[in-house]
């Protein structure tokens, strides 16, 4: 009650060195302010949002960036996680023409469970590390990055992630998650495979057409008030960086795989054989190799 109304710009060292407006006299119940930072010494510096960008890391009292060779998506998902910022969606390498000094960070101490700080130590190199994490939605508890169980952020002011009711998501919203998170086509929806969670009451129902990029892009229903107990989704989309297209399901057609950041067709002239092609159908997630054919291009 009264408290005051701080007016800061951001660089202030501390909050009462910010300017503030008169005390307010009234404030309504449940309006209390509550705010999670990220863990101390990691950010993301120079991307689109807090959520992308050059990897920095403090250490020892000094921020340095991250070298950016062997880094997987898995060591990835690790820093985006110490951000709340969801799941990792891309990594790359920005080079540099001159070494400069970073923290070598091995991803395999990363993903013991180490934190990054504890993993750090200097280097000199001329690759730092860049990360997209995907923000607003996260995959857990599933078998590899690219299935789990469902969590939505739906207000970035609110670091909070809750589960999705089954019965407000349906394929064209698991599109648009497979889609944000890097992933292939979506192959199974469930409630519950991946576990329970946080029950899902009152969260939104979700209306993509398919294309969005992000599930937040999607219009939404009023919130639910209530869900049932065993019905948060569960979604496994196939890995990322291989789909079919242009067949008659999401298991036939032209195999295209995304590669250095490009999407390509496959050549057919080279003997593939049902066996190899079983590999890109476990990939998928599509069971085994049924036929092996070639389209010719002028």
């Amino acid at each position: 009650m009264g408290t005051k109304e701080f007016q800061c710009g951001g660089h202030e060292s501390a909050l009462l060195d910010c300017s503030s407006a008169s005390e307010r006299s009234t404030c309504s119940p449940g309006t209390a302010v509550s705010l999670t930072c990220s863990e101390p010494g990691v950010q993301l510096v120079g991307g689109e949002s807090r959520c992308a960008g050059e990897l920095e890391v403090e250490h020892q009292g000094e921020w340095r960036p991250v070298e950016g060779y062997f880094w997987t998506l898995k060591a990835a998902g690790v820093a985006c996680r110490e951000l709340d910022c969801g799941s990792a969606v891309s990594v790359g390498e920005r080079e540099e023409s001159s070494g400069r000094s970073v923290w070598r960070i091995r991803p395999d101490c990363v993903e013991s469970g180490s934190a990054l700080r504890e993993c750090a130590g200097p280097h000199s190199s001329s690759s730092s590390l860049t990360l997209t994490c995907s923000d607003s939605v996260q995959l857990l508890g599933g078998t590899g990055l690219c299935s789990g169980r469902l969590e939505v952020n739906s207000d970035p002011s609110d670091p909070s992630w809750s589960s999705v009711c089954e019965a407000d998501f349906d394929q064209q919203d698991a599109q648009v998650v497979c889609r944000q998170l890097g992933c292939g086509a979506p192959s199974v929806l469930q409630g519950a495979l991946y576990g329970e969670g946080e029950a899902p009451m009152g969260t939104k129902e979700f209306q993509c057409v398919g294309h969005e990029s992000a599930l937040l892009d999607c219009s939404s229903a009023s919130e639910r008030s209530t869900c049932s107990p065993g019905t948060a989704v569960s979604l496994t989309c196939s890995e990322p960086g291989v789909q079919l297209v242009g067949g008659e399901s999401r298991c036939a057609g032209e195999l295209e795989v995304e590669h250095q950041g490009e999407w390509r067709p496959v050549e057919g002239y080279s003997p593939w054989t049902l066996k190899a092609a079983g590999v890109a159908c476990r990939e998928l997630d599509c069971g085994s190799a049924v036929s092996v054919g070639e389209r010719e291009e002028s």
